[in-house]
């Protein structure tokens, strides 16, 4: 369609690049770059990109967990989720590990919900959020450590959630965004959804 709403990929010329910080998880980087006649320098967070599981189960309830963040001094209501910090690991078996060291869950269906940059102008971060139906509880022998020690499990509708966002009685970007793309694609019959294996071509490392 000729007038279809699209993001447009636009690659220009990497003149350098450099890690201006190593960090323990992510860096910052300075790319030097060719923008039509002019050079433009841009510092970002070169990040690995990350993956979230909205866990829905029978009755439309979202499984939630509340954890620590140290930047926001809040602790949170956020869905299973983890970075992309193991080489070679296809995203939905990173979704997969982490739905079950979180949330001691295994899912029959595994569906993607959306792709998206939640800060564009400052990261290449990019998440990829699965829908999992068809939980069943499964022993994954990861054991908590520091912020996961006291997480807090909830299961709430889904319908409740998308409150609570709306509401801004909750926060999350991820959780935000993945909630309401659920109710749009459950309005929807959930044709909206794609294939959890469908390969990440947006994603910035692909």
């Amino acid at each position: 369609m000729p007038d279809e709403l699209c993001d447009e990929p636009s690659h220009h010329d990497i003149l350098s690049t450099r890690v201006a910080l190593s960090g323990r998880v992510w860096d910052v980087r300075d790319d030097e770059l060719a923008y039509g006649p002019s050079t433009l320098i841009r510092q970002y967070v070169d990040h690995r990109g990350a993956v979230a599981v909205l866990a829905l189960d029978r009755d439309d309830r979202v499984l939630l967990l509340r954890q620590y963040r140290h930047p926001i001094r809040s602790r949170e209501w956020e869905l299973p989720a983890g970075i992309l910090d193991v080489p070679g690991e296809p995203a939905v078996d990173t979704a997969r590990r982490e739905l079950a060291e979180e949330a001691g869950l295994a899912a029959d269906d595994w569906r993607l919900l959306l792709d998206f940059f939640p800060s564009p102008g400052g990261s290449n971060e990019a998440i990829r959020v699965y829908l999992a139906r068809g939980l069943r509880p499964v022993v994954s022998g990861f054991e908590p450590t520091a912020e996961e020690v006291d997480i807090e499990k909830r299961w709430l509708p889904l319908d409740d959630v998308t409150s609570a966002v709306l509401e801004g009685r909750v926060q999350n970007g991820t959780l935000g965004i993945a909630v309401l793309a659920a109710g749009a694609a459950r309005a929807n019959g959930w044709r909206t959804l794609g294939d959890a294996a469908e390969p990440w071509v947006r994603h910035p490392r692909s």
